[in-house]
């Protein structure tokens, strides 16, 4: 596995970098979601029966110990709940829009090495055929075979390195930019029933 690495020359580094770096994105956002979703449901429960008993220090307690978007959002809203309804609601869509960078965190580097990996892979291909396209040209491909091998040896590894690369961080790329569409939606709702508690129209 190593030799063969090593046959697709200087630009297996930086492929081999981008797939660390994308190894590493999607080992930490796939554990982030994980994470979250779990004090989320907890927190909300929580929150719920806080509410009902009007006891916002406890929810404020709550939110504070979860250190989710939600909770970050819900406690701007704990904190302003003394305002008018207009000013609150505006005040939490501002927070909201400010937890939003949260859930994006690393997924437009994740969808660059995706776009990366693909071009550099290509870019071995060109200079893998350039070389054994000049070993030809030299009339050298009988009598010394492993240089034309080591050139077309290149052009393939190169490829097929950055397409390993960049499938699977393109595939991960789209699930977790629809993951965080989804926590979005449903951010947008838990704030709602929240604010509505907090005015007295839902109990």
């Amino acid at each position: 596995m190593l030799d063969m690495l090593k046959s697709g020359g200087i630009l297996i580094i930086p492929i081999l970098v981008c797939g660390i770096a994308a190894t590493y994105i999607i080992i930490e956002r796939l554990v982030y979601f994980s994470s979250v979703r779990k004090r989320d449901v907890q927190l909300k429960k929580n929150l719920k029966e806080a509410l009902l008993r009007q006891d916002y220090s406890a929810a404020d307690a709550f939110c504070s110990a979860s250190g989710t978007p939600f909770s970050q959002v819900v406690r701007k809203a704990l904190a302003m709940r003394s305002l008018d309804e207009q000013s609150l609601k505006e005040i939490v869509e501002t927070e909201m829009e400010a937890v939003i960078p949260q859930l994006e965190h690393s997924l437009t580097l994740l969808g660059t090495i995706a776009n990366i990996s693909t071009l550099l892979g290509l870019f071995g291909t060109v200079t893998g055929n350039i070389k054994a396209f000049g070993v030809l040209g030299q009339g050298a491909s009988m009598g010394n075979p492993a240089v034309l091998a080591g050139a077309i040896a290149e052009a393939l590894v190169t490829t097929a390195a950055g397409l390993f690369v960049a499938i699977p961080s393109m595939i991960f790329s789209n699930y977790f930019t629809r993951r965080v569409n989804k926590e979005i939606v449903e951010l947008e709702s838990s704030v709602t029933e929240v604010l509505l508690r907090l005015t007295g129209k839902l109990r």
